[in-house]
């Protein structure tokens, strides 16, 4: 029998021709059971007598017998696989059928969707475009419609003044009293706005002889502003009247509308509060302000502080000052933008300030356990191949130390980081040398610890690899038109062939790893370039070693590594150009390797007070040895969970600091540590444990003191309570009394009043006296209220009323 072989898309495809497998193999079953059927029966011939006798012609009709049943068989089988073939391109072509119309509604309902989007947003563009043209149509500067209008009145009488303006956007509208801004918040009891459908009221409560005055109120608005102005006469009940206060016409003399103001008032409307961020994000502090008045030619200027220092528009910062916002966006937050932030707004008139923290967390280490970056990053007495990079170490609260750190150069304009130091640097400081003469570079920082290497610090500012000598050694001569002459020392030396040895050869940075040796050119020095080569010699030895035998120096400076320590060491240098090398220098004094600061000391007690509901102020004695110190790093912990959490990833240079962001009711335990370029000092002692509440303070104080009742010999008093209360309740007042023309004030009560109204007792008949009160609570006594009114002791004619 021969092999049947499967296509080799049935073959992969099982699922779609398993019916044609058992079709085909059935055949061939058949097949064989037709064989088998045709070889017994021929056996049978052959085994009987029959077969014997017949022979030939018997066998022969038996094999014609059994090829045309296997002929019928084959022809069966041919018709079934015909059948079973038409009927799956059948079922192929209506599968494709199914798919084809598929494809076609899902495009349709597509193209529906997109016709329905483009129309949308075609109405939302028509929408926004009638929407500004109807603004615009109707927006309008300021109109004063009805204008304030004087009065003249009786003392204790209330004034309303009221004016109507229209105007889009609607206007903002402040108050003055003879040019100096109304706060109604300032004295609730006096001064009552109100400002509804355009018409804008200013309720004046019970007028003194001291509200005399000019009254005007400005209305703002993006388009301009519009003023109006009054006056109000408030007379008193005595037959000699007093002549008009200082600035206050007569009734009868017409009144300019227009107001002379003398400053810029700034108003901080919504201000930016205590911000956290994380290292890579982008962050907006922003400040919204009142200006009055807004004049295109006379602006105040925004002014931008971090801890006191300017900040200018550069890569990481923008400013933006415009339309009644201030504002100060990061590109790329980093640690160095940590710190006390401070908006001024400088006017000819003063200056108007606000200030919150902003705090910035290290973003997510790429190993895990590694330490924060470093920050601060600073290059110092660049010179023609060398530089010293400083920086300032990361808060390792919950890392393990930092053991040292790699400092890293880039060309500016390449992005071809170079690894500086082949061991990690334990100290905040590094001298790089091999510096290419006339080019930039920039330096960044990594920190490493036992779990790994910290991602890299902000890059540096650009340092140009130039020797600031030079500009000192050529002089500028300005001749007539503008032309002018550069005239350089070097070509009035030009007849100098081997140069002088340097002077004053001496080390400006000694440490446990490295010395950095510095010295002043040779005077005269040529016309020629100079180099320099260093030697060193080990005190005893009696031999000279050549440091830089490979590499020439150009800089006056060099570090020189790889000394014994504990071994004291005397150099030299000498310079040579072309035509030769100079006599050493003088010898320096002995020169051991050695850390000239060290760790700082602890600081001292720390005392935590309460703040506010999610503050606490942080205090700390500083420690002994203070020297170079960086600053401070504070942590804090929940009572009973120590975990310790950094509160600033930035070291703060004070001995006082704001912790923020923390849970209200919770207690927490606060430490400190120093830092300098060594590293970290131990912790501080933990100080008492604090709960975080709003802290108690004395309360304000209290206002609108009235007569109630006189009958000429006491009289009843009553006022209104604080605003704040201080954060503890109030236990009682205390009120003291004077009369009018004297200056001594002297106690009424020796125990505390606990309600608001109190008689005072044996007074003069007739006299005029005044009173004020003061508020205790918990932590004692708040500032006494302003003195009230001059009250007559007189005995009340009228009924009492009800």
């Amino acid at each position: 029998m021969s092999s049947v072989v499967v296509p080799f898309y049935q073959r992969r495809h099982k699922h779609f021709d398993q019916s044609y497998r058992n079709i085909q193999t059935r055949y061939v079953l058949e097949e064989y059971a037709a064989r088998k059927a045709a070889s017994r029966q021929a056996a049978y011939y052959e085994s009987s007598g029959l077969g014997k006798t017949t022979c030939r012609l018997c066998a022969r009709r038996a094999r014609t017998l059994a090829h045309e049943a296997m002929q019928e068989s084959r022809k069966r089988t041919h018709e079934e696989k015909t059948h079973a073939s038409e009927e799956k391109r059948i079922r192929f072509a209506s599968e494709l059928s199914a798919l084809e119309k598929e494809i076609h509604t899902a495009r349709h309902r597509a193209r529906e969707h997109l016709d329905r989007l483009a129309i949308q947003r075609m109405v939302e563009e028509n929408m926004a475009l009638e929407r500004h043209a109807v603004e615009e149509s109707i927006s309008r500067a300021p109109e004063i419609l009805v204008r304030l209008r004087s009065h003249t009145v009786w003392e204790k009488m209330s004034v309303s003044l009221c004016f109507t303006v229209q105007g889009f956007p609607t206007p903002i509208v402040q108050w003055y009293k003879n040019e100096e801004l109304i706060t109604p918040a300032s004295d609730p009891t006096k001064y009552r706005i109100e400002s509804k459908y355009g018409v804008h009221v200013l309720h004046i409560n019970r007028a003194d002889f001291d509200d005399s005055a000019t009254y005007s109120a400005v209305a703002t608005n993006v388009h301009g502003q519009a003023s109006t102005n009054c006056a109000v006469i408030v007379r008193r009940f005595r037959g000699d009247e007093e002549p008009h206060p200082a600035g206050i016409m007569p009734f009868h003399l017409p009144l300019s509308y227009d107001v002379c103001f003398t400053h810029i008032d700034v108003q901080f409307l919504e201000k930016f509060g205590v911000t956290f961020g994380t290292e890579g994000e982008t962050l907006t502090l922003k400040c919204t302000m009142l200006i009055t008045p807004d004049l295109k030619r006379l602006r105040p200027r925004a002014e931008w502080y971090r801890d006191d220092v300017l900040i200018k528009d550069s890569k990481w910062t923008k400013l933006y000052f415009g339309e009644g916002q201030a504002a100060l966006s990061f590109t790329h937050l980093n640690k160095d933008d940590e710190g006390l932030y401070t908006l001024r707004m400088v006017t000819k008139g003063g200056v108007s300030e606000y200030s919150a923290f902003l705090f910035v967390r290290d973003a997510d280490a790429l190993i895990a356990g590694a330490p924060g970056a470093p920050m601060d990053v600073k290059c110092h007495d660049a010179n023609r191949d060398y530089v010293i990079v400083t920086w300032k170490p990361p808060n390792t609260t919950s890392e393990s130390p930092v053991i040292g750190y790699f400092v890293d150069k880039c060309e500016v304009g390449l992005e071809n980081w170079v690894q500086c130091n082949d061991a990690p640097v334990k100290i905040c400081k590094y001298p790089v040398t091999g510096l290419y003469e006339g080019r930039s570079y920039i330096f960044r920082v990594r920190a490493v610890n036992s779990a790994g290497i910290s991602r890299p610090s902000r890059v540096s500012e650009p340092v140009a690899a130039l020797d600031p000598v030079d500009l000192e050694r050529t002089q500028t001569i300005h001749v007539d038109e503008g032309r002018k002459i550069v005239i350089s020392k070097d070509d009035l030396e030009g007849d100098i062939q081997i140069p002088g040895p340097p002077t004053n050869v001496h080390a400006s940075e000694i440490s446990k790893t490295y010395v950095v040796i510095s010295w002043d050119p040779p005077v005269p020095r040529g016309k020629e370039p100079l180099t320099y080569f260093i030697e060193k010699s080990m005190v005893g030895s009696g031999s000279w070693q050549r440091v830089n035998a490979q590499v020439a120096v150009k800089s006056p400076r060099y570090a020189v590594f790889d000394l014994a320590e504990g071994k004291s060491y005397v150099f030299r240098v000498l310079s040579a150009n072309k035509h030769g090398i100079s006599d050493p220098s003088e010898i320096t004094e002995p020169i051991q390797p050695q850390d000239t600061i060290v760790v700082p000391s602890a600081p001292g007690r720390v005392v935590a007070t309460r703040n506010t509901k999610t503050s606490v102020v942080v205090q700390w004695d500083k420690p002994k040895h203070e020297e170079d110190l960086y600053g401070y790093y504070i942590d804090y912990s929940v009572v009973g969970s120590n975990r310790w959490e950094p509160s600033n990833h930035k070291p703060i240079k004070y001995n006082r600091f704001v912790v923020h962001g923390l849970e209200t009711g919770e207690q927490y335990v606060f430490r400190v540590k120093a830092v300098n370029a060594i590293g970290f000092s131990e912790n501080s002692q933990e100080s008492e444990a604090v709960t975080v509440q709003a802290a108690l303070t004395c309360p304000s104080y209290p206002h609108g003191i009235t007569l109630l009742n006189c009958d000429g010999h006491s009289m009843t008093l009553g006022w209104k309570a604080p605003k704040y209360s201080g954060g503890s309740p109030i236990l009682g007042y205390y009120m003291d009394k004077r009369e009018a023309n004297h200056q001594n004030w002297h106690e009424v009560n020796s125990s505390l009043i606990t309600r608001t109204i109190y008689t005072v007792e044996d007074l003069t008949e007739d006299a005029f006296y005044e009173f004020k009160v003061a508020a205790a609570n918990l932590v004692g006594i708040g500032q006494p209220s302003d003195p009230s009114e001059h009250f007559k002791c007189k005995a009340w004619t009228m009924p009492e009323p009800g």
